[in-house]
């Protein structure tokens, strides 16, 4: 089958690249059924932000905070990755400096087989004391919510909530890969959520050939060099079909 001409030209610039960087964000885990926080029937269209993503609402009501993340997480277990997911992992084998830079907390890169993964907002199977600061991970349902540390003390997932700071030495390493690599794809973010937004913008910047997929147009459309309209898993399929041949 044949490719259109801008998968051919997105085929090319991946062969003679010797660097890639790919910014995930919630379009591509929507296709794997994980509701997304924001644009139309986003998750925050429904719920109050101030009360369920931020320190002060956690705070203030934990038991209502944890149940409904607890909600959210049972919703990730119950995901599989995607052929979106799929495909970058079998890019990652392909490359020798492949790295996926995500803004998701659900863990589907890492399921799908990918190795280099900066997850800059965190994730939502590290818990940890919000006291001690003693850290767990699950991948199982929690018999009750919230949880609480053996000291007493109640229990966290260790992701970004609003108002707070992304990991510095993540944040680096991720602005890092994507000032230095010759090939950077946007793929399923709304590329309004900053500083995750400024990567593309730091690649195009340093010369880096800019990718995005996206099912709409966004802010950082204008600036890429080929927009691929469409489900990601479906578009990077076809990728890597006309990679192997």
């Amino acid at each position: 089958m044949s490719a259109s001409p801008e998968i051919e030209e997105v085929v090319r610039h991946l062969l003679r690249a010797k660097s890639i960087a790919v910014l995930t964000g919630a379009g591509i885990s929507a296709e794997s059924g994980i509701s997304t926080f924001r644009g139309k029937d986003g998750l925050w269209e429904k719920y109050d932000v101030e009360k369920l993503a931020t320190p002060r609402g956690m705070y203030a009501n934990p038991v209502y905070f944890w149940e409904w993340f607890e909600e959210r997480r049972r919703e990730m277990i119950k995901a599989k990755p995607n052929p979106a997911h799929l495909a970058l992992a079998e890019m990652e084998k392909m490359f020798p400096d492949f790295w996926v830079i995500t803004q998701n907390i659900d863990r589907l890169h890492q399921r799908a087989g990918s190795k280099h993964v900066l997850e800059l907002h965190g994730n939502a199977f590290t818990i940890y004391c919000t006291r001690d600061g003693y850290r767990m991970e699950t991948y199982e349902p929690l018999p009750a919510v919230p949880p609480f540390c053996a000291c007493g003390a109640v229990m966290r997932p260790d992701v970004v909530l609003f108002e707070e700071m992304l990991n510095e030495e993540i944040f680096a390493k991720a602005f890092e890969k994507a000032r230095s690599c010759d090939v950077f794809f946007s793929i399923g973010t709304s590329a309004v959520v900053y500083p995750a937004a400024y990567l593309p913008l730091e690649a195009k910047r340093n010369g880096a050939y800019l990718v995005e997929i996206n099912t709409d147009e966004t802010p950082l459309s204008r600036h890429a060099d080929v927009v691929l309209s469409g489900k990601a898993g479906e578009i990077l399929q076809k990728v890597m079909e006309h990679i192997q041949k």
